[in-house]
């Protein structure tokens, strides 16, 4: 009585499941860090499929520090962030994503290294959307005349932030890397059927 009924469908981590996944990382990385590898099989990603590359986008996302290791508090941190993170915070974590080298901005090669793992994820699904017509380069010449406001053929965190803002499109574009608790969701549930 007087507590907030949880939504059916909400994308909240609760504390169970927070404390699942605890035990699992303890479990799995009794170092208390999770490498690449293991952040893979953590999530039940097979190093050569589909989701390979767009796990390693997230990995890198996830590295707050850059020791190319996620500790618990990084791992719940991104969490938190990735199911309750306001807008610009799931902009800002997205662009982390695109940004590879972790120089400040996206290159094409970047850009068109992300978009092609997406496509890649997004294979065999029927959306319906108009995005699914166009091929990645196509993706990528459209989000740099989007986004590109200085043309100097690189994507600051501020024209990416402003431009998923102005543009429907885009934010529908990086619908899956602003918010990967689907995906996220996913693949736990087929790593525990193994």
């Amino acid at each position: 009585m007087g507590q907030a009924q949880p939504k059916e469908h909400s994308e909240e981590i609760d504390i169970i499941a927070i404390q699942d996944m605890y035990k699992k990382f303890v479990n799995e990385c009794p170092s208390g860090r999770l490498f690449l590898h293991e952040f893979r099989r953590f999530f039940g990603v097979d190093p050569t499929g589909e989701a390979s590359d767009y796990a390693e986008n997230m990995f890198r996302a996830f590295d707050n520090n850059g020791d190319n290791t996620i500790d618990f508090l990084e791992f719940v941190a991104a969490l938190n962030l990735v199911f309750r993170g306001s807008l610009d915070h799931k902009l800002r974590w997205s662009f982390k994503v695109y940004d590879k080298d972790n120089n400040g901005s996206i290159d094409r090669k970047e850009l068109r290294s992300i978009i092609d793992s997406i496509y890649r994820l997004k294979r065999g699904q029927t959306t319906g959307a108009d995005d699914e017509r166009l091929t990645v380069d196509e993706v990528v010449d459209r989000i740099f005349q989007a986004v590109d406001r200085d043309g100097d053929g690189h994507i600051s965190m501020d024209e990416f932030i402003m431009g998923a803002k102005q543009d429907p499109w885009l934010l529908n574009m990086l619908k899956l890397d602003m918010n990967p608790a689907r995906w996220i969701i996913e693949q736990r549930r087929k790593s525990a059927h193994f």
